[in-house]
């Protein structure tokens, strides 16, 4: 008797895009130590059928998000988008009606095009003032609320006041503090993964949803 044994047929890759600034960057060390890649890496080892772009820019703002993603999701057509942007638009003391604005465009467009949306919110340091700190803080929770998006509560609660996991700036983690950061998004952004269907978002619709807040700022 013959017995051919066929292997089954690998699953197509989907892509998940990531759009931030130099906390995704990975400013200031190697790009493959950063916990955007320590994430791509951790999907191949658990042999997730994801593909990761990451567009993230150091020195971002969510102007410049939001001038970019209708091209990156057209181009790329994630099932996944993680948002992390908004700290050097708190920084430089910006609109928040504009921060605001923004980053409900681009949690529009993710879902427009199908994808699924996690929002990496900011703190920004108590220097800034507490009205306009708090203010910033607040707007990513009520985005996230309008639009039921999942959410990182604090991407550097774990390094939150260990100075040796920073670099001498003070403001960006170093490479020692790559993996913490990977298991501060893994728990909520593993859900996502599971590749059921998503619904797309109409043009125009607002729904309810999740934040997420990452203290320090951003370069």
């Amino acid at each position: 008797m013959l017995c051919i044994l066929v292997a089954a047929p690998a699953r197509a890759q989907d892509t998940l895009l990531v759009l931030g600034d130099s906390l995704s960057a990975a400013y200031g060390m190697a790009r493959e130590e950063g916990w955007v890649a320590l994430l791509e890496a951790r999907l191949a080892r658990e042999r997730r059928p994801y593909r990761v772009v990451n567009a993230s820019i150091s020195g971002e703002t969510t102007s410049g998000g939001a001038a970019r993603i209708e091209a990156l999701l057209m181009r790329h057509r994630p099932r996944i988008v993680i948002i992390e942007l908004g700290a050097n638009d708190g920084l430089r003391g910006l609109d928040l009606a504009t921060t605001r604005a923004n980053l409900d465009a681009m949690i529009r467009r993710a879902r427009q095009h199908g994808a699924r949306v996690l929002l990496i919110g900011m703190r920004l340091p108590p220097n800034y003032g507490p009205d306009y700190t708090e203010k910033f803080h607040r707007l990513y929770g009520e985005l996230a609320q309008r639009h039921r998006v999942a959410l990182v509560p604090f991407l550097l609660a774990p390094i939150a006041g260990r100075r040796d996991y920073f670099q001498a700036d003070g403001l960006h983690p170093t490479a020692a503090a790559q993996p913490l950061l990977l298991d501060t998004v893994w728990p909520t952004l593993e859900p996502l993964l599971r590749r059921e269907p998503v619904a797309t978002a109409p043009a125009g619709s607002e729904s309810g949803g999740i934040l997420l807040a990452a203290a320090r700022a951003a370069h």
